[in-house]
């Protein structure tokens, strides 16, 4: 079973995803009256009506126009209510594990790697461990990678320090810290975007946000896509359907996602490998090492927080 403080977090990023989609989503506006005479009734087209949904309702999400360029320090738990800004920014946890939420979904980035989010793209933070969240704002014209949607950077042991010196240092303009920030900018292009191991893209249809529920409740949940079918409604060919057209994968990539992503919130509190590939749902110990070996770099017991 999954531990009570455990399910709490993931239940409450669930909470965050839910709030962060309908505040993307505007009412639709109402429809034109029929032209006197006429035997063609107006219609919304599909795309039209795709676009209504995913139009961002300015006025219910907080706006600073500018993205901070500072430290700051989040307490086991502690989070930043959605929000957007008109600059891009990158977030990085120089300790503890980071989760960015979005309506897409939530990308997760322990303290090697770091989180661009493209301007106007409304987001919420959450830390898991004692979190030092180190943020970097840059004009809407500075776009170092090209990148148009939240994607997972890689930091080496350069760009760490980099990210820490720049964040923590004044914001002024002096000649030295004009350079940190042009060395900062090489390193950010030269830094490789990592797979999608570490998103966990949030369905739209009400059959797979039922379905996703439940295994967010318990991620070690082990019944079959059949079984949970039974509980959801639906055909086993239906959700399998349903997870390559809405979330672009597929029922096991999704689960296995789900679930390194609850081991690495295990492996900020400490919790035994052991008692993390059970919590989980590894048929294995030497199973969950392996996954988060080939996904991470690394395995479960050299994996650090600070």
């Amino acid at each position: 079973m999954v531990r009570p403080r455990a399910a709490v977090a993931l239940s409450i990023n669930c909470h965050m995803m839910t709030d962060i989609r309908q505040a993307s989503v505007q009412p639709a506006p109402a429809q034109p009256a029929p032209v006197p005479g006429s035997s063609v009734q107006p219609a919304t087209s599909a795309r039209q009506a795709s676009a209504r949904r995913n139009a961002p309702r300015q006025d219910s999400v907080r706006h600073d126009p500018v993205a901070p360029t500072r430290t700051r320090r989040l307490a086991p738990g502690g989070s930043i209510d959605a929000h957007r800004h008109d600059d891009h920014q990158i977030v990085y946890a120089g300790r503890g594990v980071l989760t960015v939420t979005t309506s897409a979904g939530s990308w997760v980035a322990p303290a090697t790697r770091a989180i661009w989010v493209p301007a106007g793209t409304v987001h919420a933070h959450r830390a898991y461990g004692e979190l030092d969240l180190h943020l970097v704002g840059l004009p809407v014209t500075e776009n170092p990678l090209g990148l148009e949607t939240p994607t997972v950077l890689a930091v080496s042991p350069l760009l760490r320090e980099l990210l820490i010196a720049y964040t923590r240092a004044e914001d002024d303009d002096r000649p030295e810290r004009a350079r940190l920030r042009a060395v900062l900018l090489d390193q950010l292009r030269a830094s490789a975007q990592q797979p999608l191991h570490l998103h966990l893209p949030t369905p739209t249809t009400p059959l797979l946000r039922a379905l996703c529920d439940i295994l967010r409740a318990d991620p070690a949940d082990s019944r079959t896509l059949a079984e949970l079918g039974h509980l959801v409604g639906a055909s086993d060919r239906t959700l399998s359907r349903l997870f390559r057209s809405d979330l672009g994968m597929t029922f096991p990539q999704w689960r296995t996602q789900l679930r390194l992503h609850h081991a690495l919130i295990l492996l900020t509190e400490r919790t035994p490998v052991t008692a993390v590939a059970h919590q989980c749902g590894w048929s294995s110990t030497s199973a969950f090492i392996e996954v988060f070996r080939r996904t991470f770099g690394h395995t479960p017991g050299s994996h650090r927080t600070e």
